[in-house]
């Protein structure tokens, strides 16, 4: 199946401690479903000193399912991906819009 959100797409988050907060995906899990936000989802990470780092409490951004993302159209508003053809290539489009991606 194709991928309706994309490493680099602008989303909000629908549910959840950060629902209505956007961001940008970083990276994209299609077999789990999930999705890596930046700056979103942050979970406080405890990693003990070494002779290389620091150490102490790290904060990073855990996945996010991509049923609670969606995508951010033109004009800032969530909307939901389809698929149409143009010019013999398939191409994303924002359904509130009619714009492609």
């Amino acid at each position: 199946m194709a991928a309706k959100l994309k490493k680099g797409d602008k989303v909000v988050v629908l549910t959840g401690k950060d629902k209505g907060k956007e961001g940008e995906i970083a990276s994209v899990n299609p077999a789990a479903g999930k999705a890596i936000v930046d700056g979103l989802n942050i979970s406080i990470r405890h990693v003990r000193q070494s002779q290389n780092s620091q150490g102490g409490r790290i904060p990073q951004a855990m996945p996010i399912d991509l049923s609670n993302l969606a995508l951010v159209d033109s004009k800032g508003k969530p909307t939901r991906v389809g698929f149409r053809m143009e010019d013999g290539k398939k191409v994303r489009y924002a359904k509130t819009t009619g714009e492609t991606v």
